[in-house]
């Protein structure tokens, strides 16, 4: 029993640790947890000197016509989005806003009793330009990340939090399994964890890793 509360307390530190470190510092880019809410202003002008050719590593933004959740998405799953805005090149529209772009699901993490966290990867290989398809290959450029137990430290108040965690841990092993641990103001471990939720109308940054030719 001795052996299995060490563990467990090891387990605690590293977690709460990791937490702590991740609030104090500047906010990560990749993966995220905040998808973007707005629609960008203004048209995206494509990176390209050949005419009519979309490149490799374009970025364009798109709208989730599909929610999407790591609760319920599954791996292969398919979705769809629309260009938020015109992609132009030389003055005239290559992509109009509202072009229907096409993904697939191709990772998707529920969150455990420890981390706490969620995940969803997406990819994309299709859009749809004045009723045509053309194939690509591009990639969201963030992992939608929940944030898990790094939040719920985050507000527990310092170390009067993070101790009530360890001690909850240490003192009760047998809620600890259960998932029955609070500590105070609102820190949670070993708990059933969080989802990472992206409604219809979010916005995301698309990058191609292959060129789109739409001539």
């Amino acid at each position: 029993m001795s052996l299995i509360r060490n563990v467990i307390l090891l387990s605690a530190v590293a977690a709460v640790g990791c937490g702590a470190t991740t609030s104090q510092n500047a906010p990560r880019t990749t993966p995220t947890s905040t998808p973007q809410a707005t629609v960008p202003t203004g048209p995206e002008e494509v990176n390209s000197s050949t005419r009519g050719v979309i490149p490799v590593g374009q970025e364009f933004d798109v709208r989730l016509q599909t929610p999407l959740s790591s609760e319920t998405s599954t791996v292969e799953q398919r979705f769809e989005a629309t260009t938020a805005v015109d992609l132009m090149q030389d003055g005239r529209v290559l992509v109009p806003a509202g072009s229907t772009v096409r993904g697939v699901v191709t990772d998707v993490k529920r969150p455990g009793r420890v981390d706490r966290v969620g995940s969803l990867t997406l990819s994309f290989d299709r859009v749809t330009v004045r009723g045509r398809d053309y194939p690509f290959r591009g990639m969201a450029t963030q992992v939608f990340e929940s944030r898990g137990i790094r939040d719920e430290v985050g507000t527990a108040g310092g170390g009067a939090g993070v101790g009530a965690v360890i001690g909850g841990l240490i003192g009760g092993l047998k809620g600890a399994v259960l998932g029955a641990v609070i500590g105070a103001g609102g820190a949670i471990a070993a708990t059933e964890g969080k989802d990472i939720q992206l409604p219809a109308g979010t916005i995301m940054r698309v990058r191609t890793d292959s060129s789109i030719n739409l001539n």
